[in-house]
């Protein structure tokens, strides 16, 4: 029995947090899953799991070959499919997180495509608003919506957005006309928690300079989407990513207004680990969207 067998059976159970749930995953049989793990830790010469009737636990030493063992076998993976990569046929998984605003938007579509386009492959995308380590959570990628900052990771780059703040035509003309972000703080704002400065919001001035306006309202949502319908509803103004905004555009249930003040330098990205080997899969994903993000007419 080679030593890999034994070492996927291993990580197998660790991530399925069970001998029975992994057994159902992979289609082998517990006992044998069981006699894997066994002959490992006797190849070892040391424990990897503290095994109950009902549940296991990690050892010391499993925590520290499990996260060895797992980045060993990604490259593993990750070189094969290097060496398939001429191949056509696209598989296995990607395991992607994605915050809500980019997943429930019609961009979310971008996700659906690839994944008609490329039926062998599983997309299993986790959407999560907070920002997700990618190598100790198992992530291949994360797509985020921000401005980009340094990290150690690498970023690709799928469209750039900006911000738009806006409110129904029936609120602003209750309010008259909004031309400067001082009067936000006398007017009801819709706050996205999701968004970075809450209720404390920034601007660009035309000389250069920024600002920061803080505002307050009787509705705050952790969803643009969701900050979208309660502006149509009349209950203020809220700022939206352009991609979202633009959903509603032609309807006309929503005025752009301080066009001339918002931020422009975000970003859509597709972020990913500094591996030696990136997963054809994953390069044909990132190259999927940015083409996808081109040809649907986003900058």
């Amino acid at each position: 029995m080679d030593t890999l067998t034994r070492i996927r059976a291993f990580i197998d159970v660790v991530e399925a947090e069970g001998f029975s749930a992994a057994a159902r995953k992979v289609g082998r049989s517990k006992a044998l899953l069981s006699k894997y793990v066994r002959e490992l830790e006797d190849d070892l010469g040391a424990l990897l799991l503290n095994r109950t009737t009902r549940q296991f636990s990690l050892t010391e030493a499993g925590h520290t070959y499990y996260r060895s063992a797992s980045d060993i076998l990604k490259e593993i993976d990750n070189l094969a499919d290097l060496v398939r990569e001429g191949s056509k046929d696209l598989k296995g998984k990607i395991r992607i997180s994605a915050p809500r605003t980019f997943v429930d938007a019609a961009v979310g579509q971008s996700l659906i495509d690839f994944a008609a386009a490329h039926p062998d492959v599983t997309l299993e995308i986790i959407s999560d608003d907070r920002f997700v380590d990618l190598v100790e959570e198992g992530y291949d990628l994360a797509i985020r919506i921000t401005r980009l900052e340094d990290s150690g990771l690498i970023a690709r780059k799928l469209s750039t957005f900006s911000l738009i703040a806006c409110a129904s035509p029936e609120f602003l003309e209750k309010t008259g006309p909004i031309t400067h972000p001082s009067q936000l703080a006398d007017v009801p704002c819709i706050i996205d928690t999701n968004g970075r400065f809450l209720n404390n919001w920034r601007f660009d001035n035309p000389d250069g300079s920024s600002a920061s306006v803080t505002v307050s309202g009787s509705f705050e949502v952790n969803s643009p989407l969701a900050a979208m319908r309660a502006a149509e509803a009349g209950m203020g103004v809220t700022i939206l990513p352009d991609f979202v905004f633009r959903e509603r555009e032609k309807t006309g249930t929503l005025k752009p207004i301080l066009t001339e003040f918002l931020p422009t330098d975000r970003g859509i990205y597709a972020i990913y680990p500094h591996r030696r080997y990136l997963p054809a899969k994953v390069r044909a994903f990132v190259d999927f969207l940015t083409q996808w993000f081109k040809s649907n007419q986003y900058k």
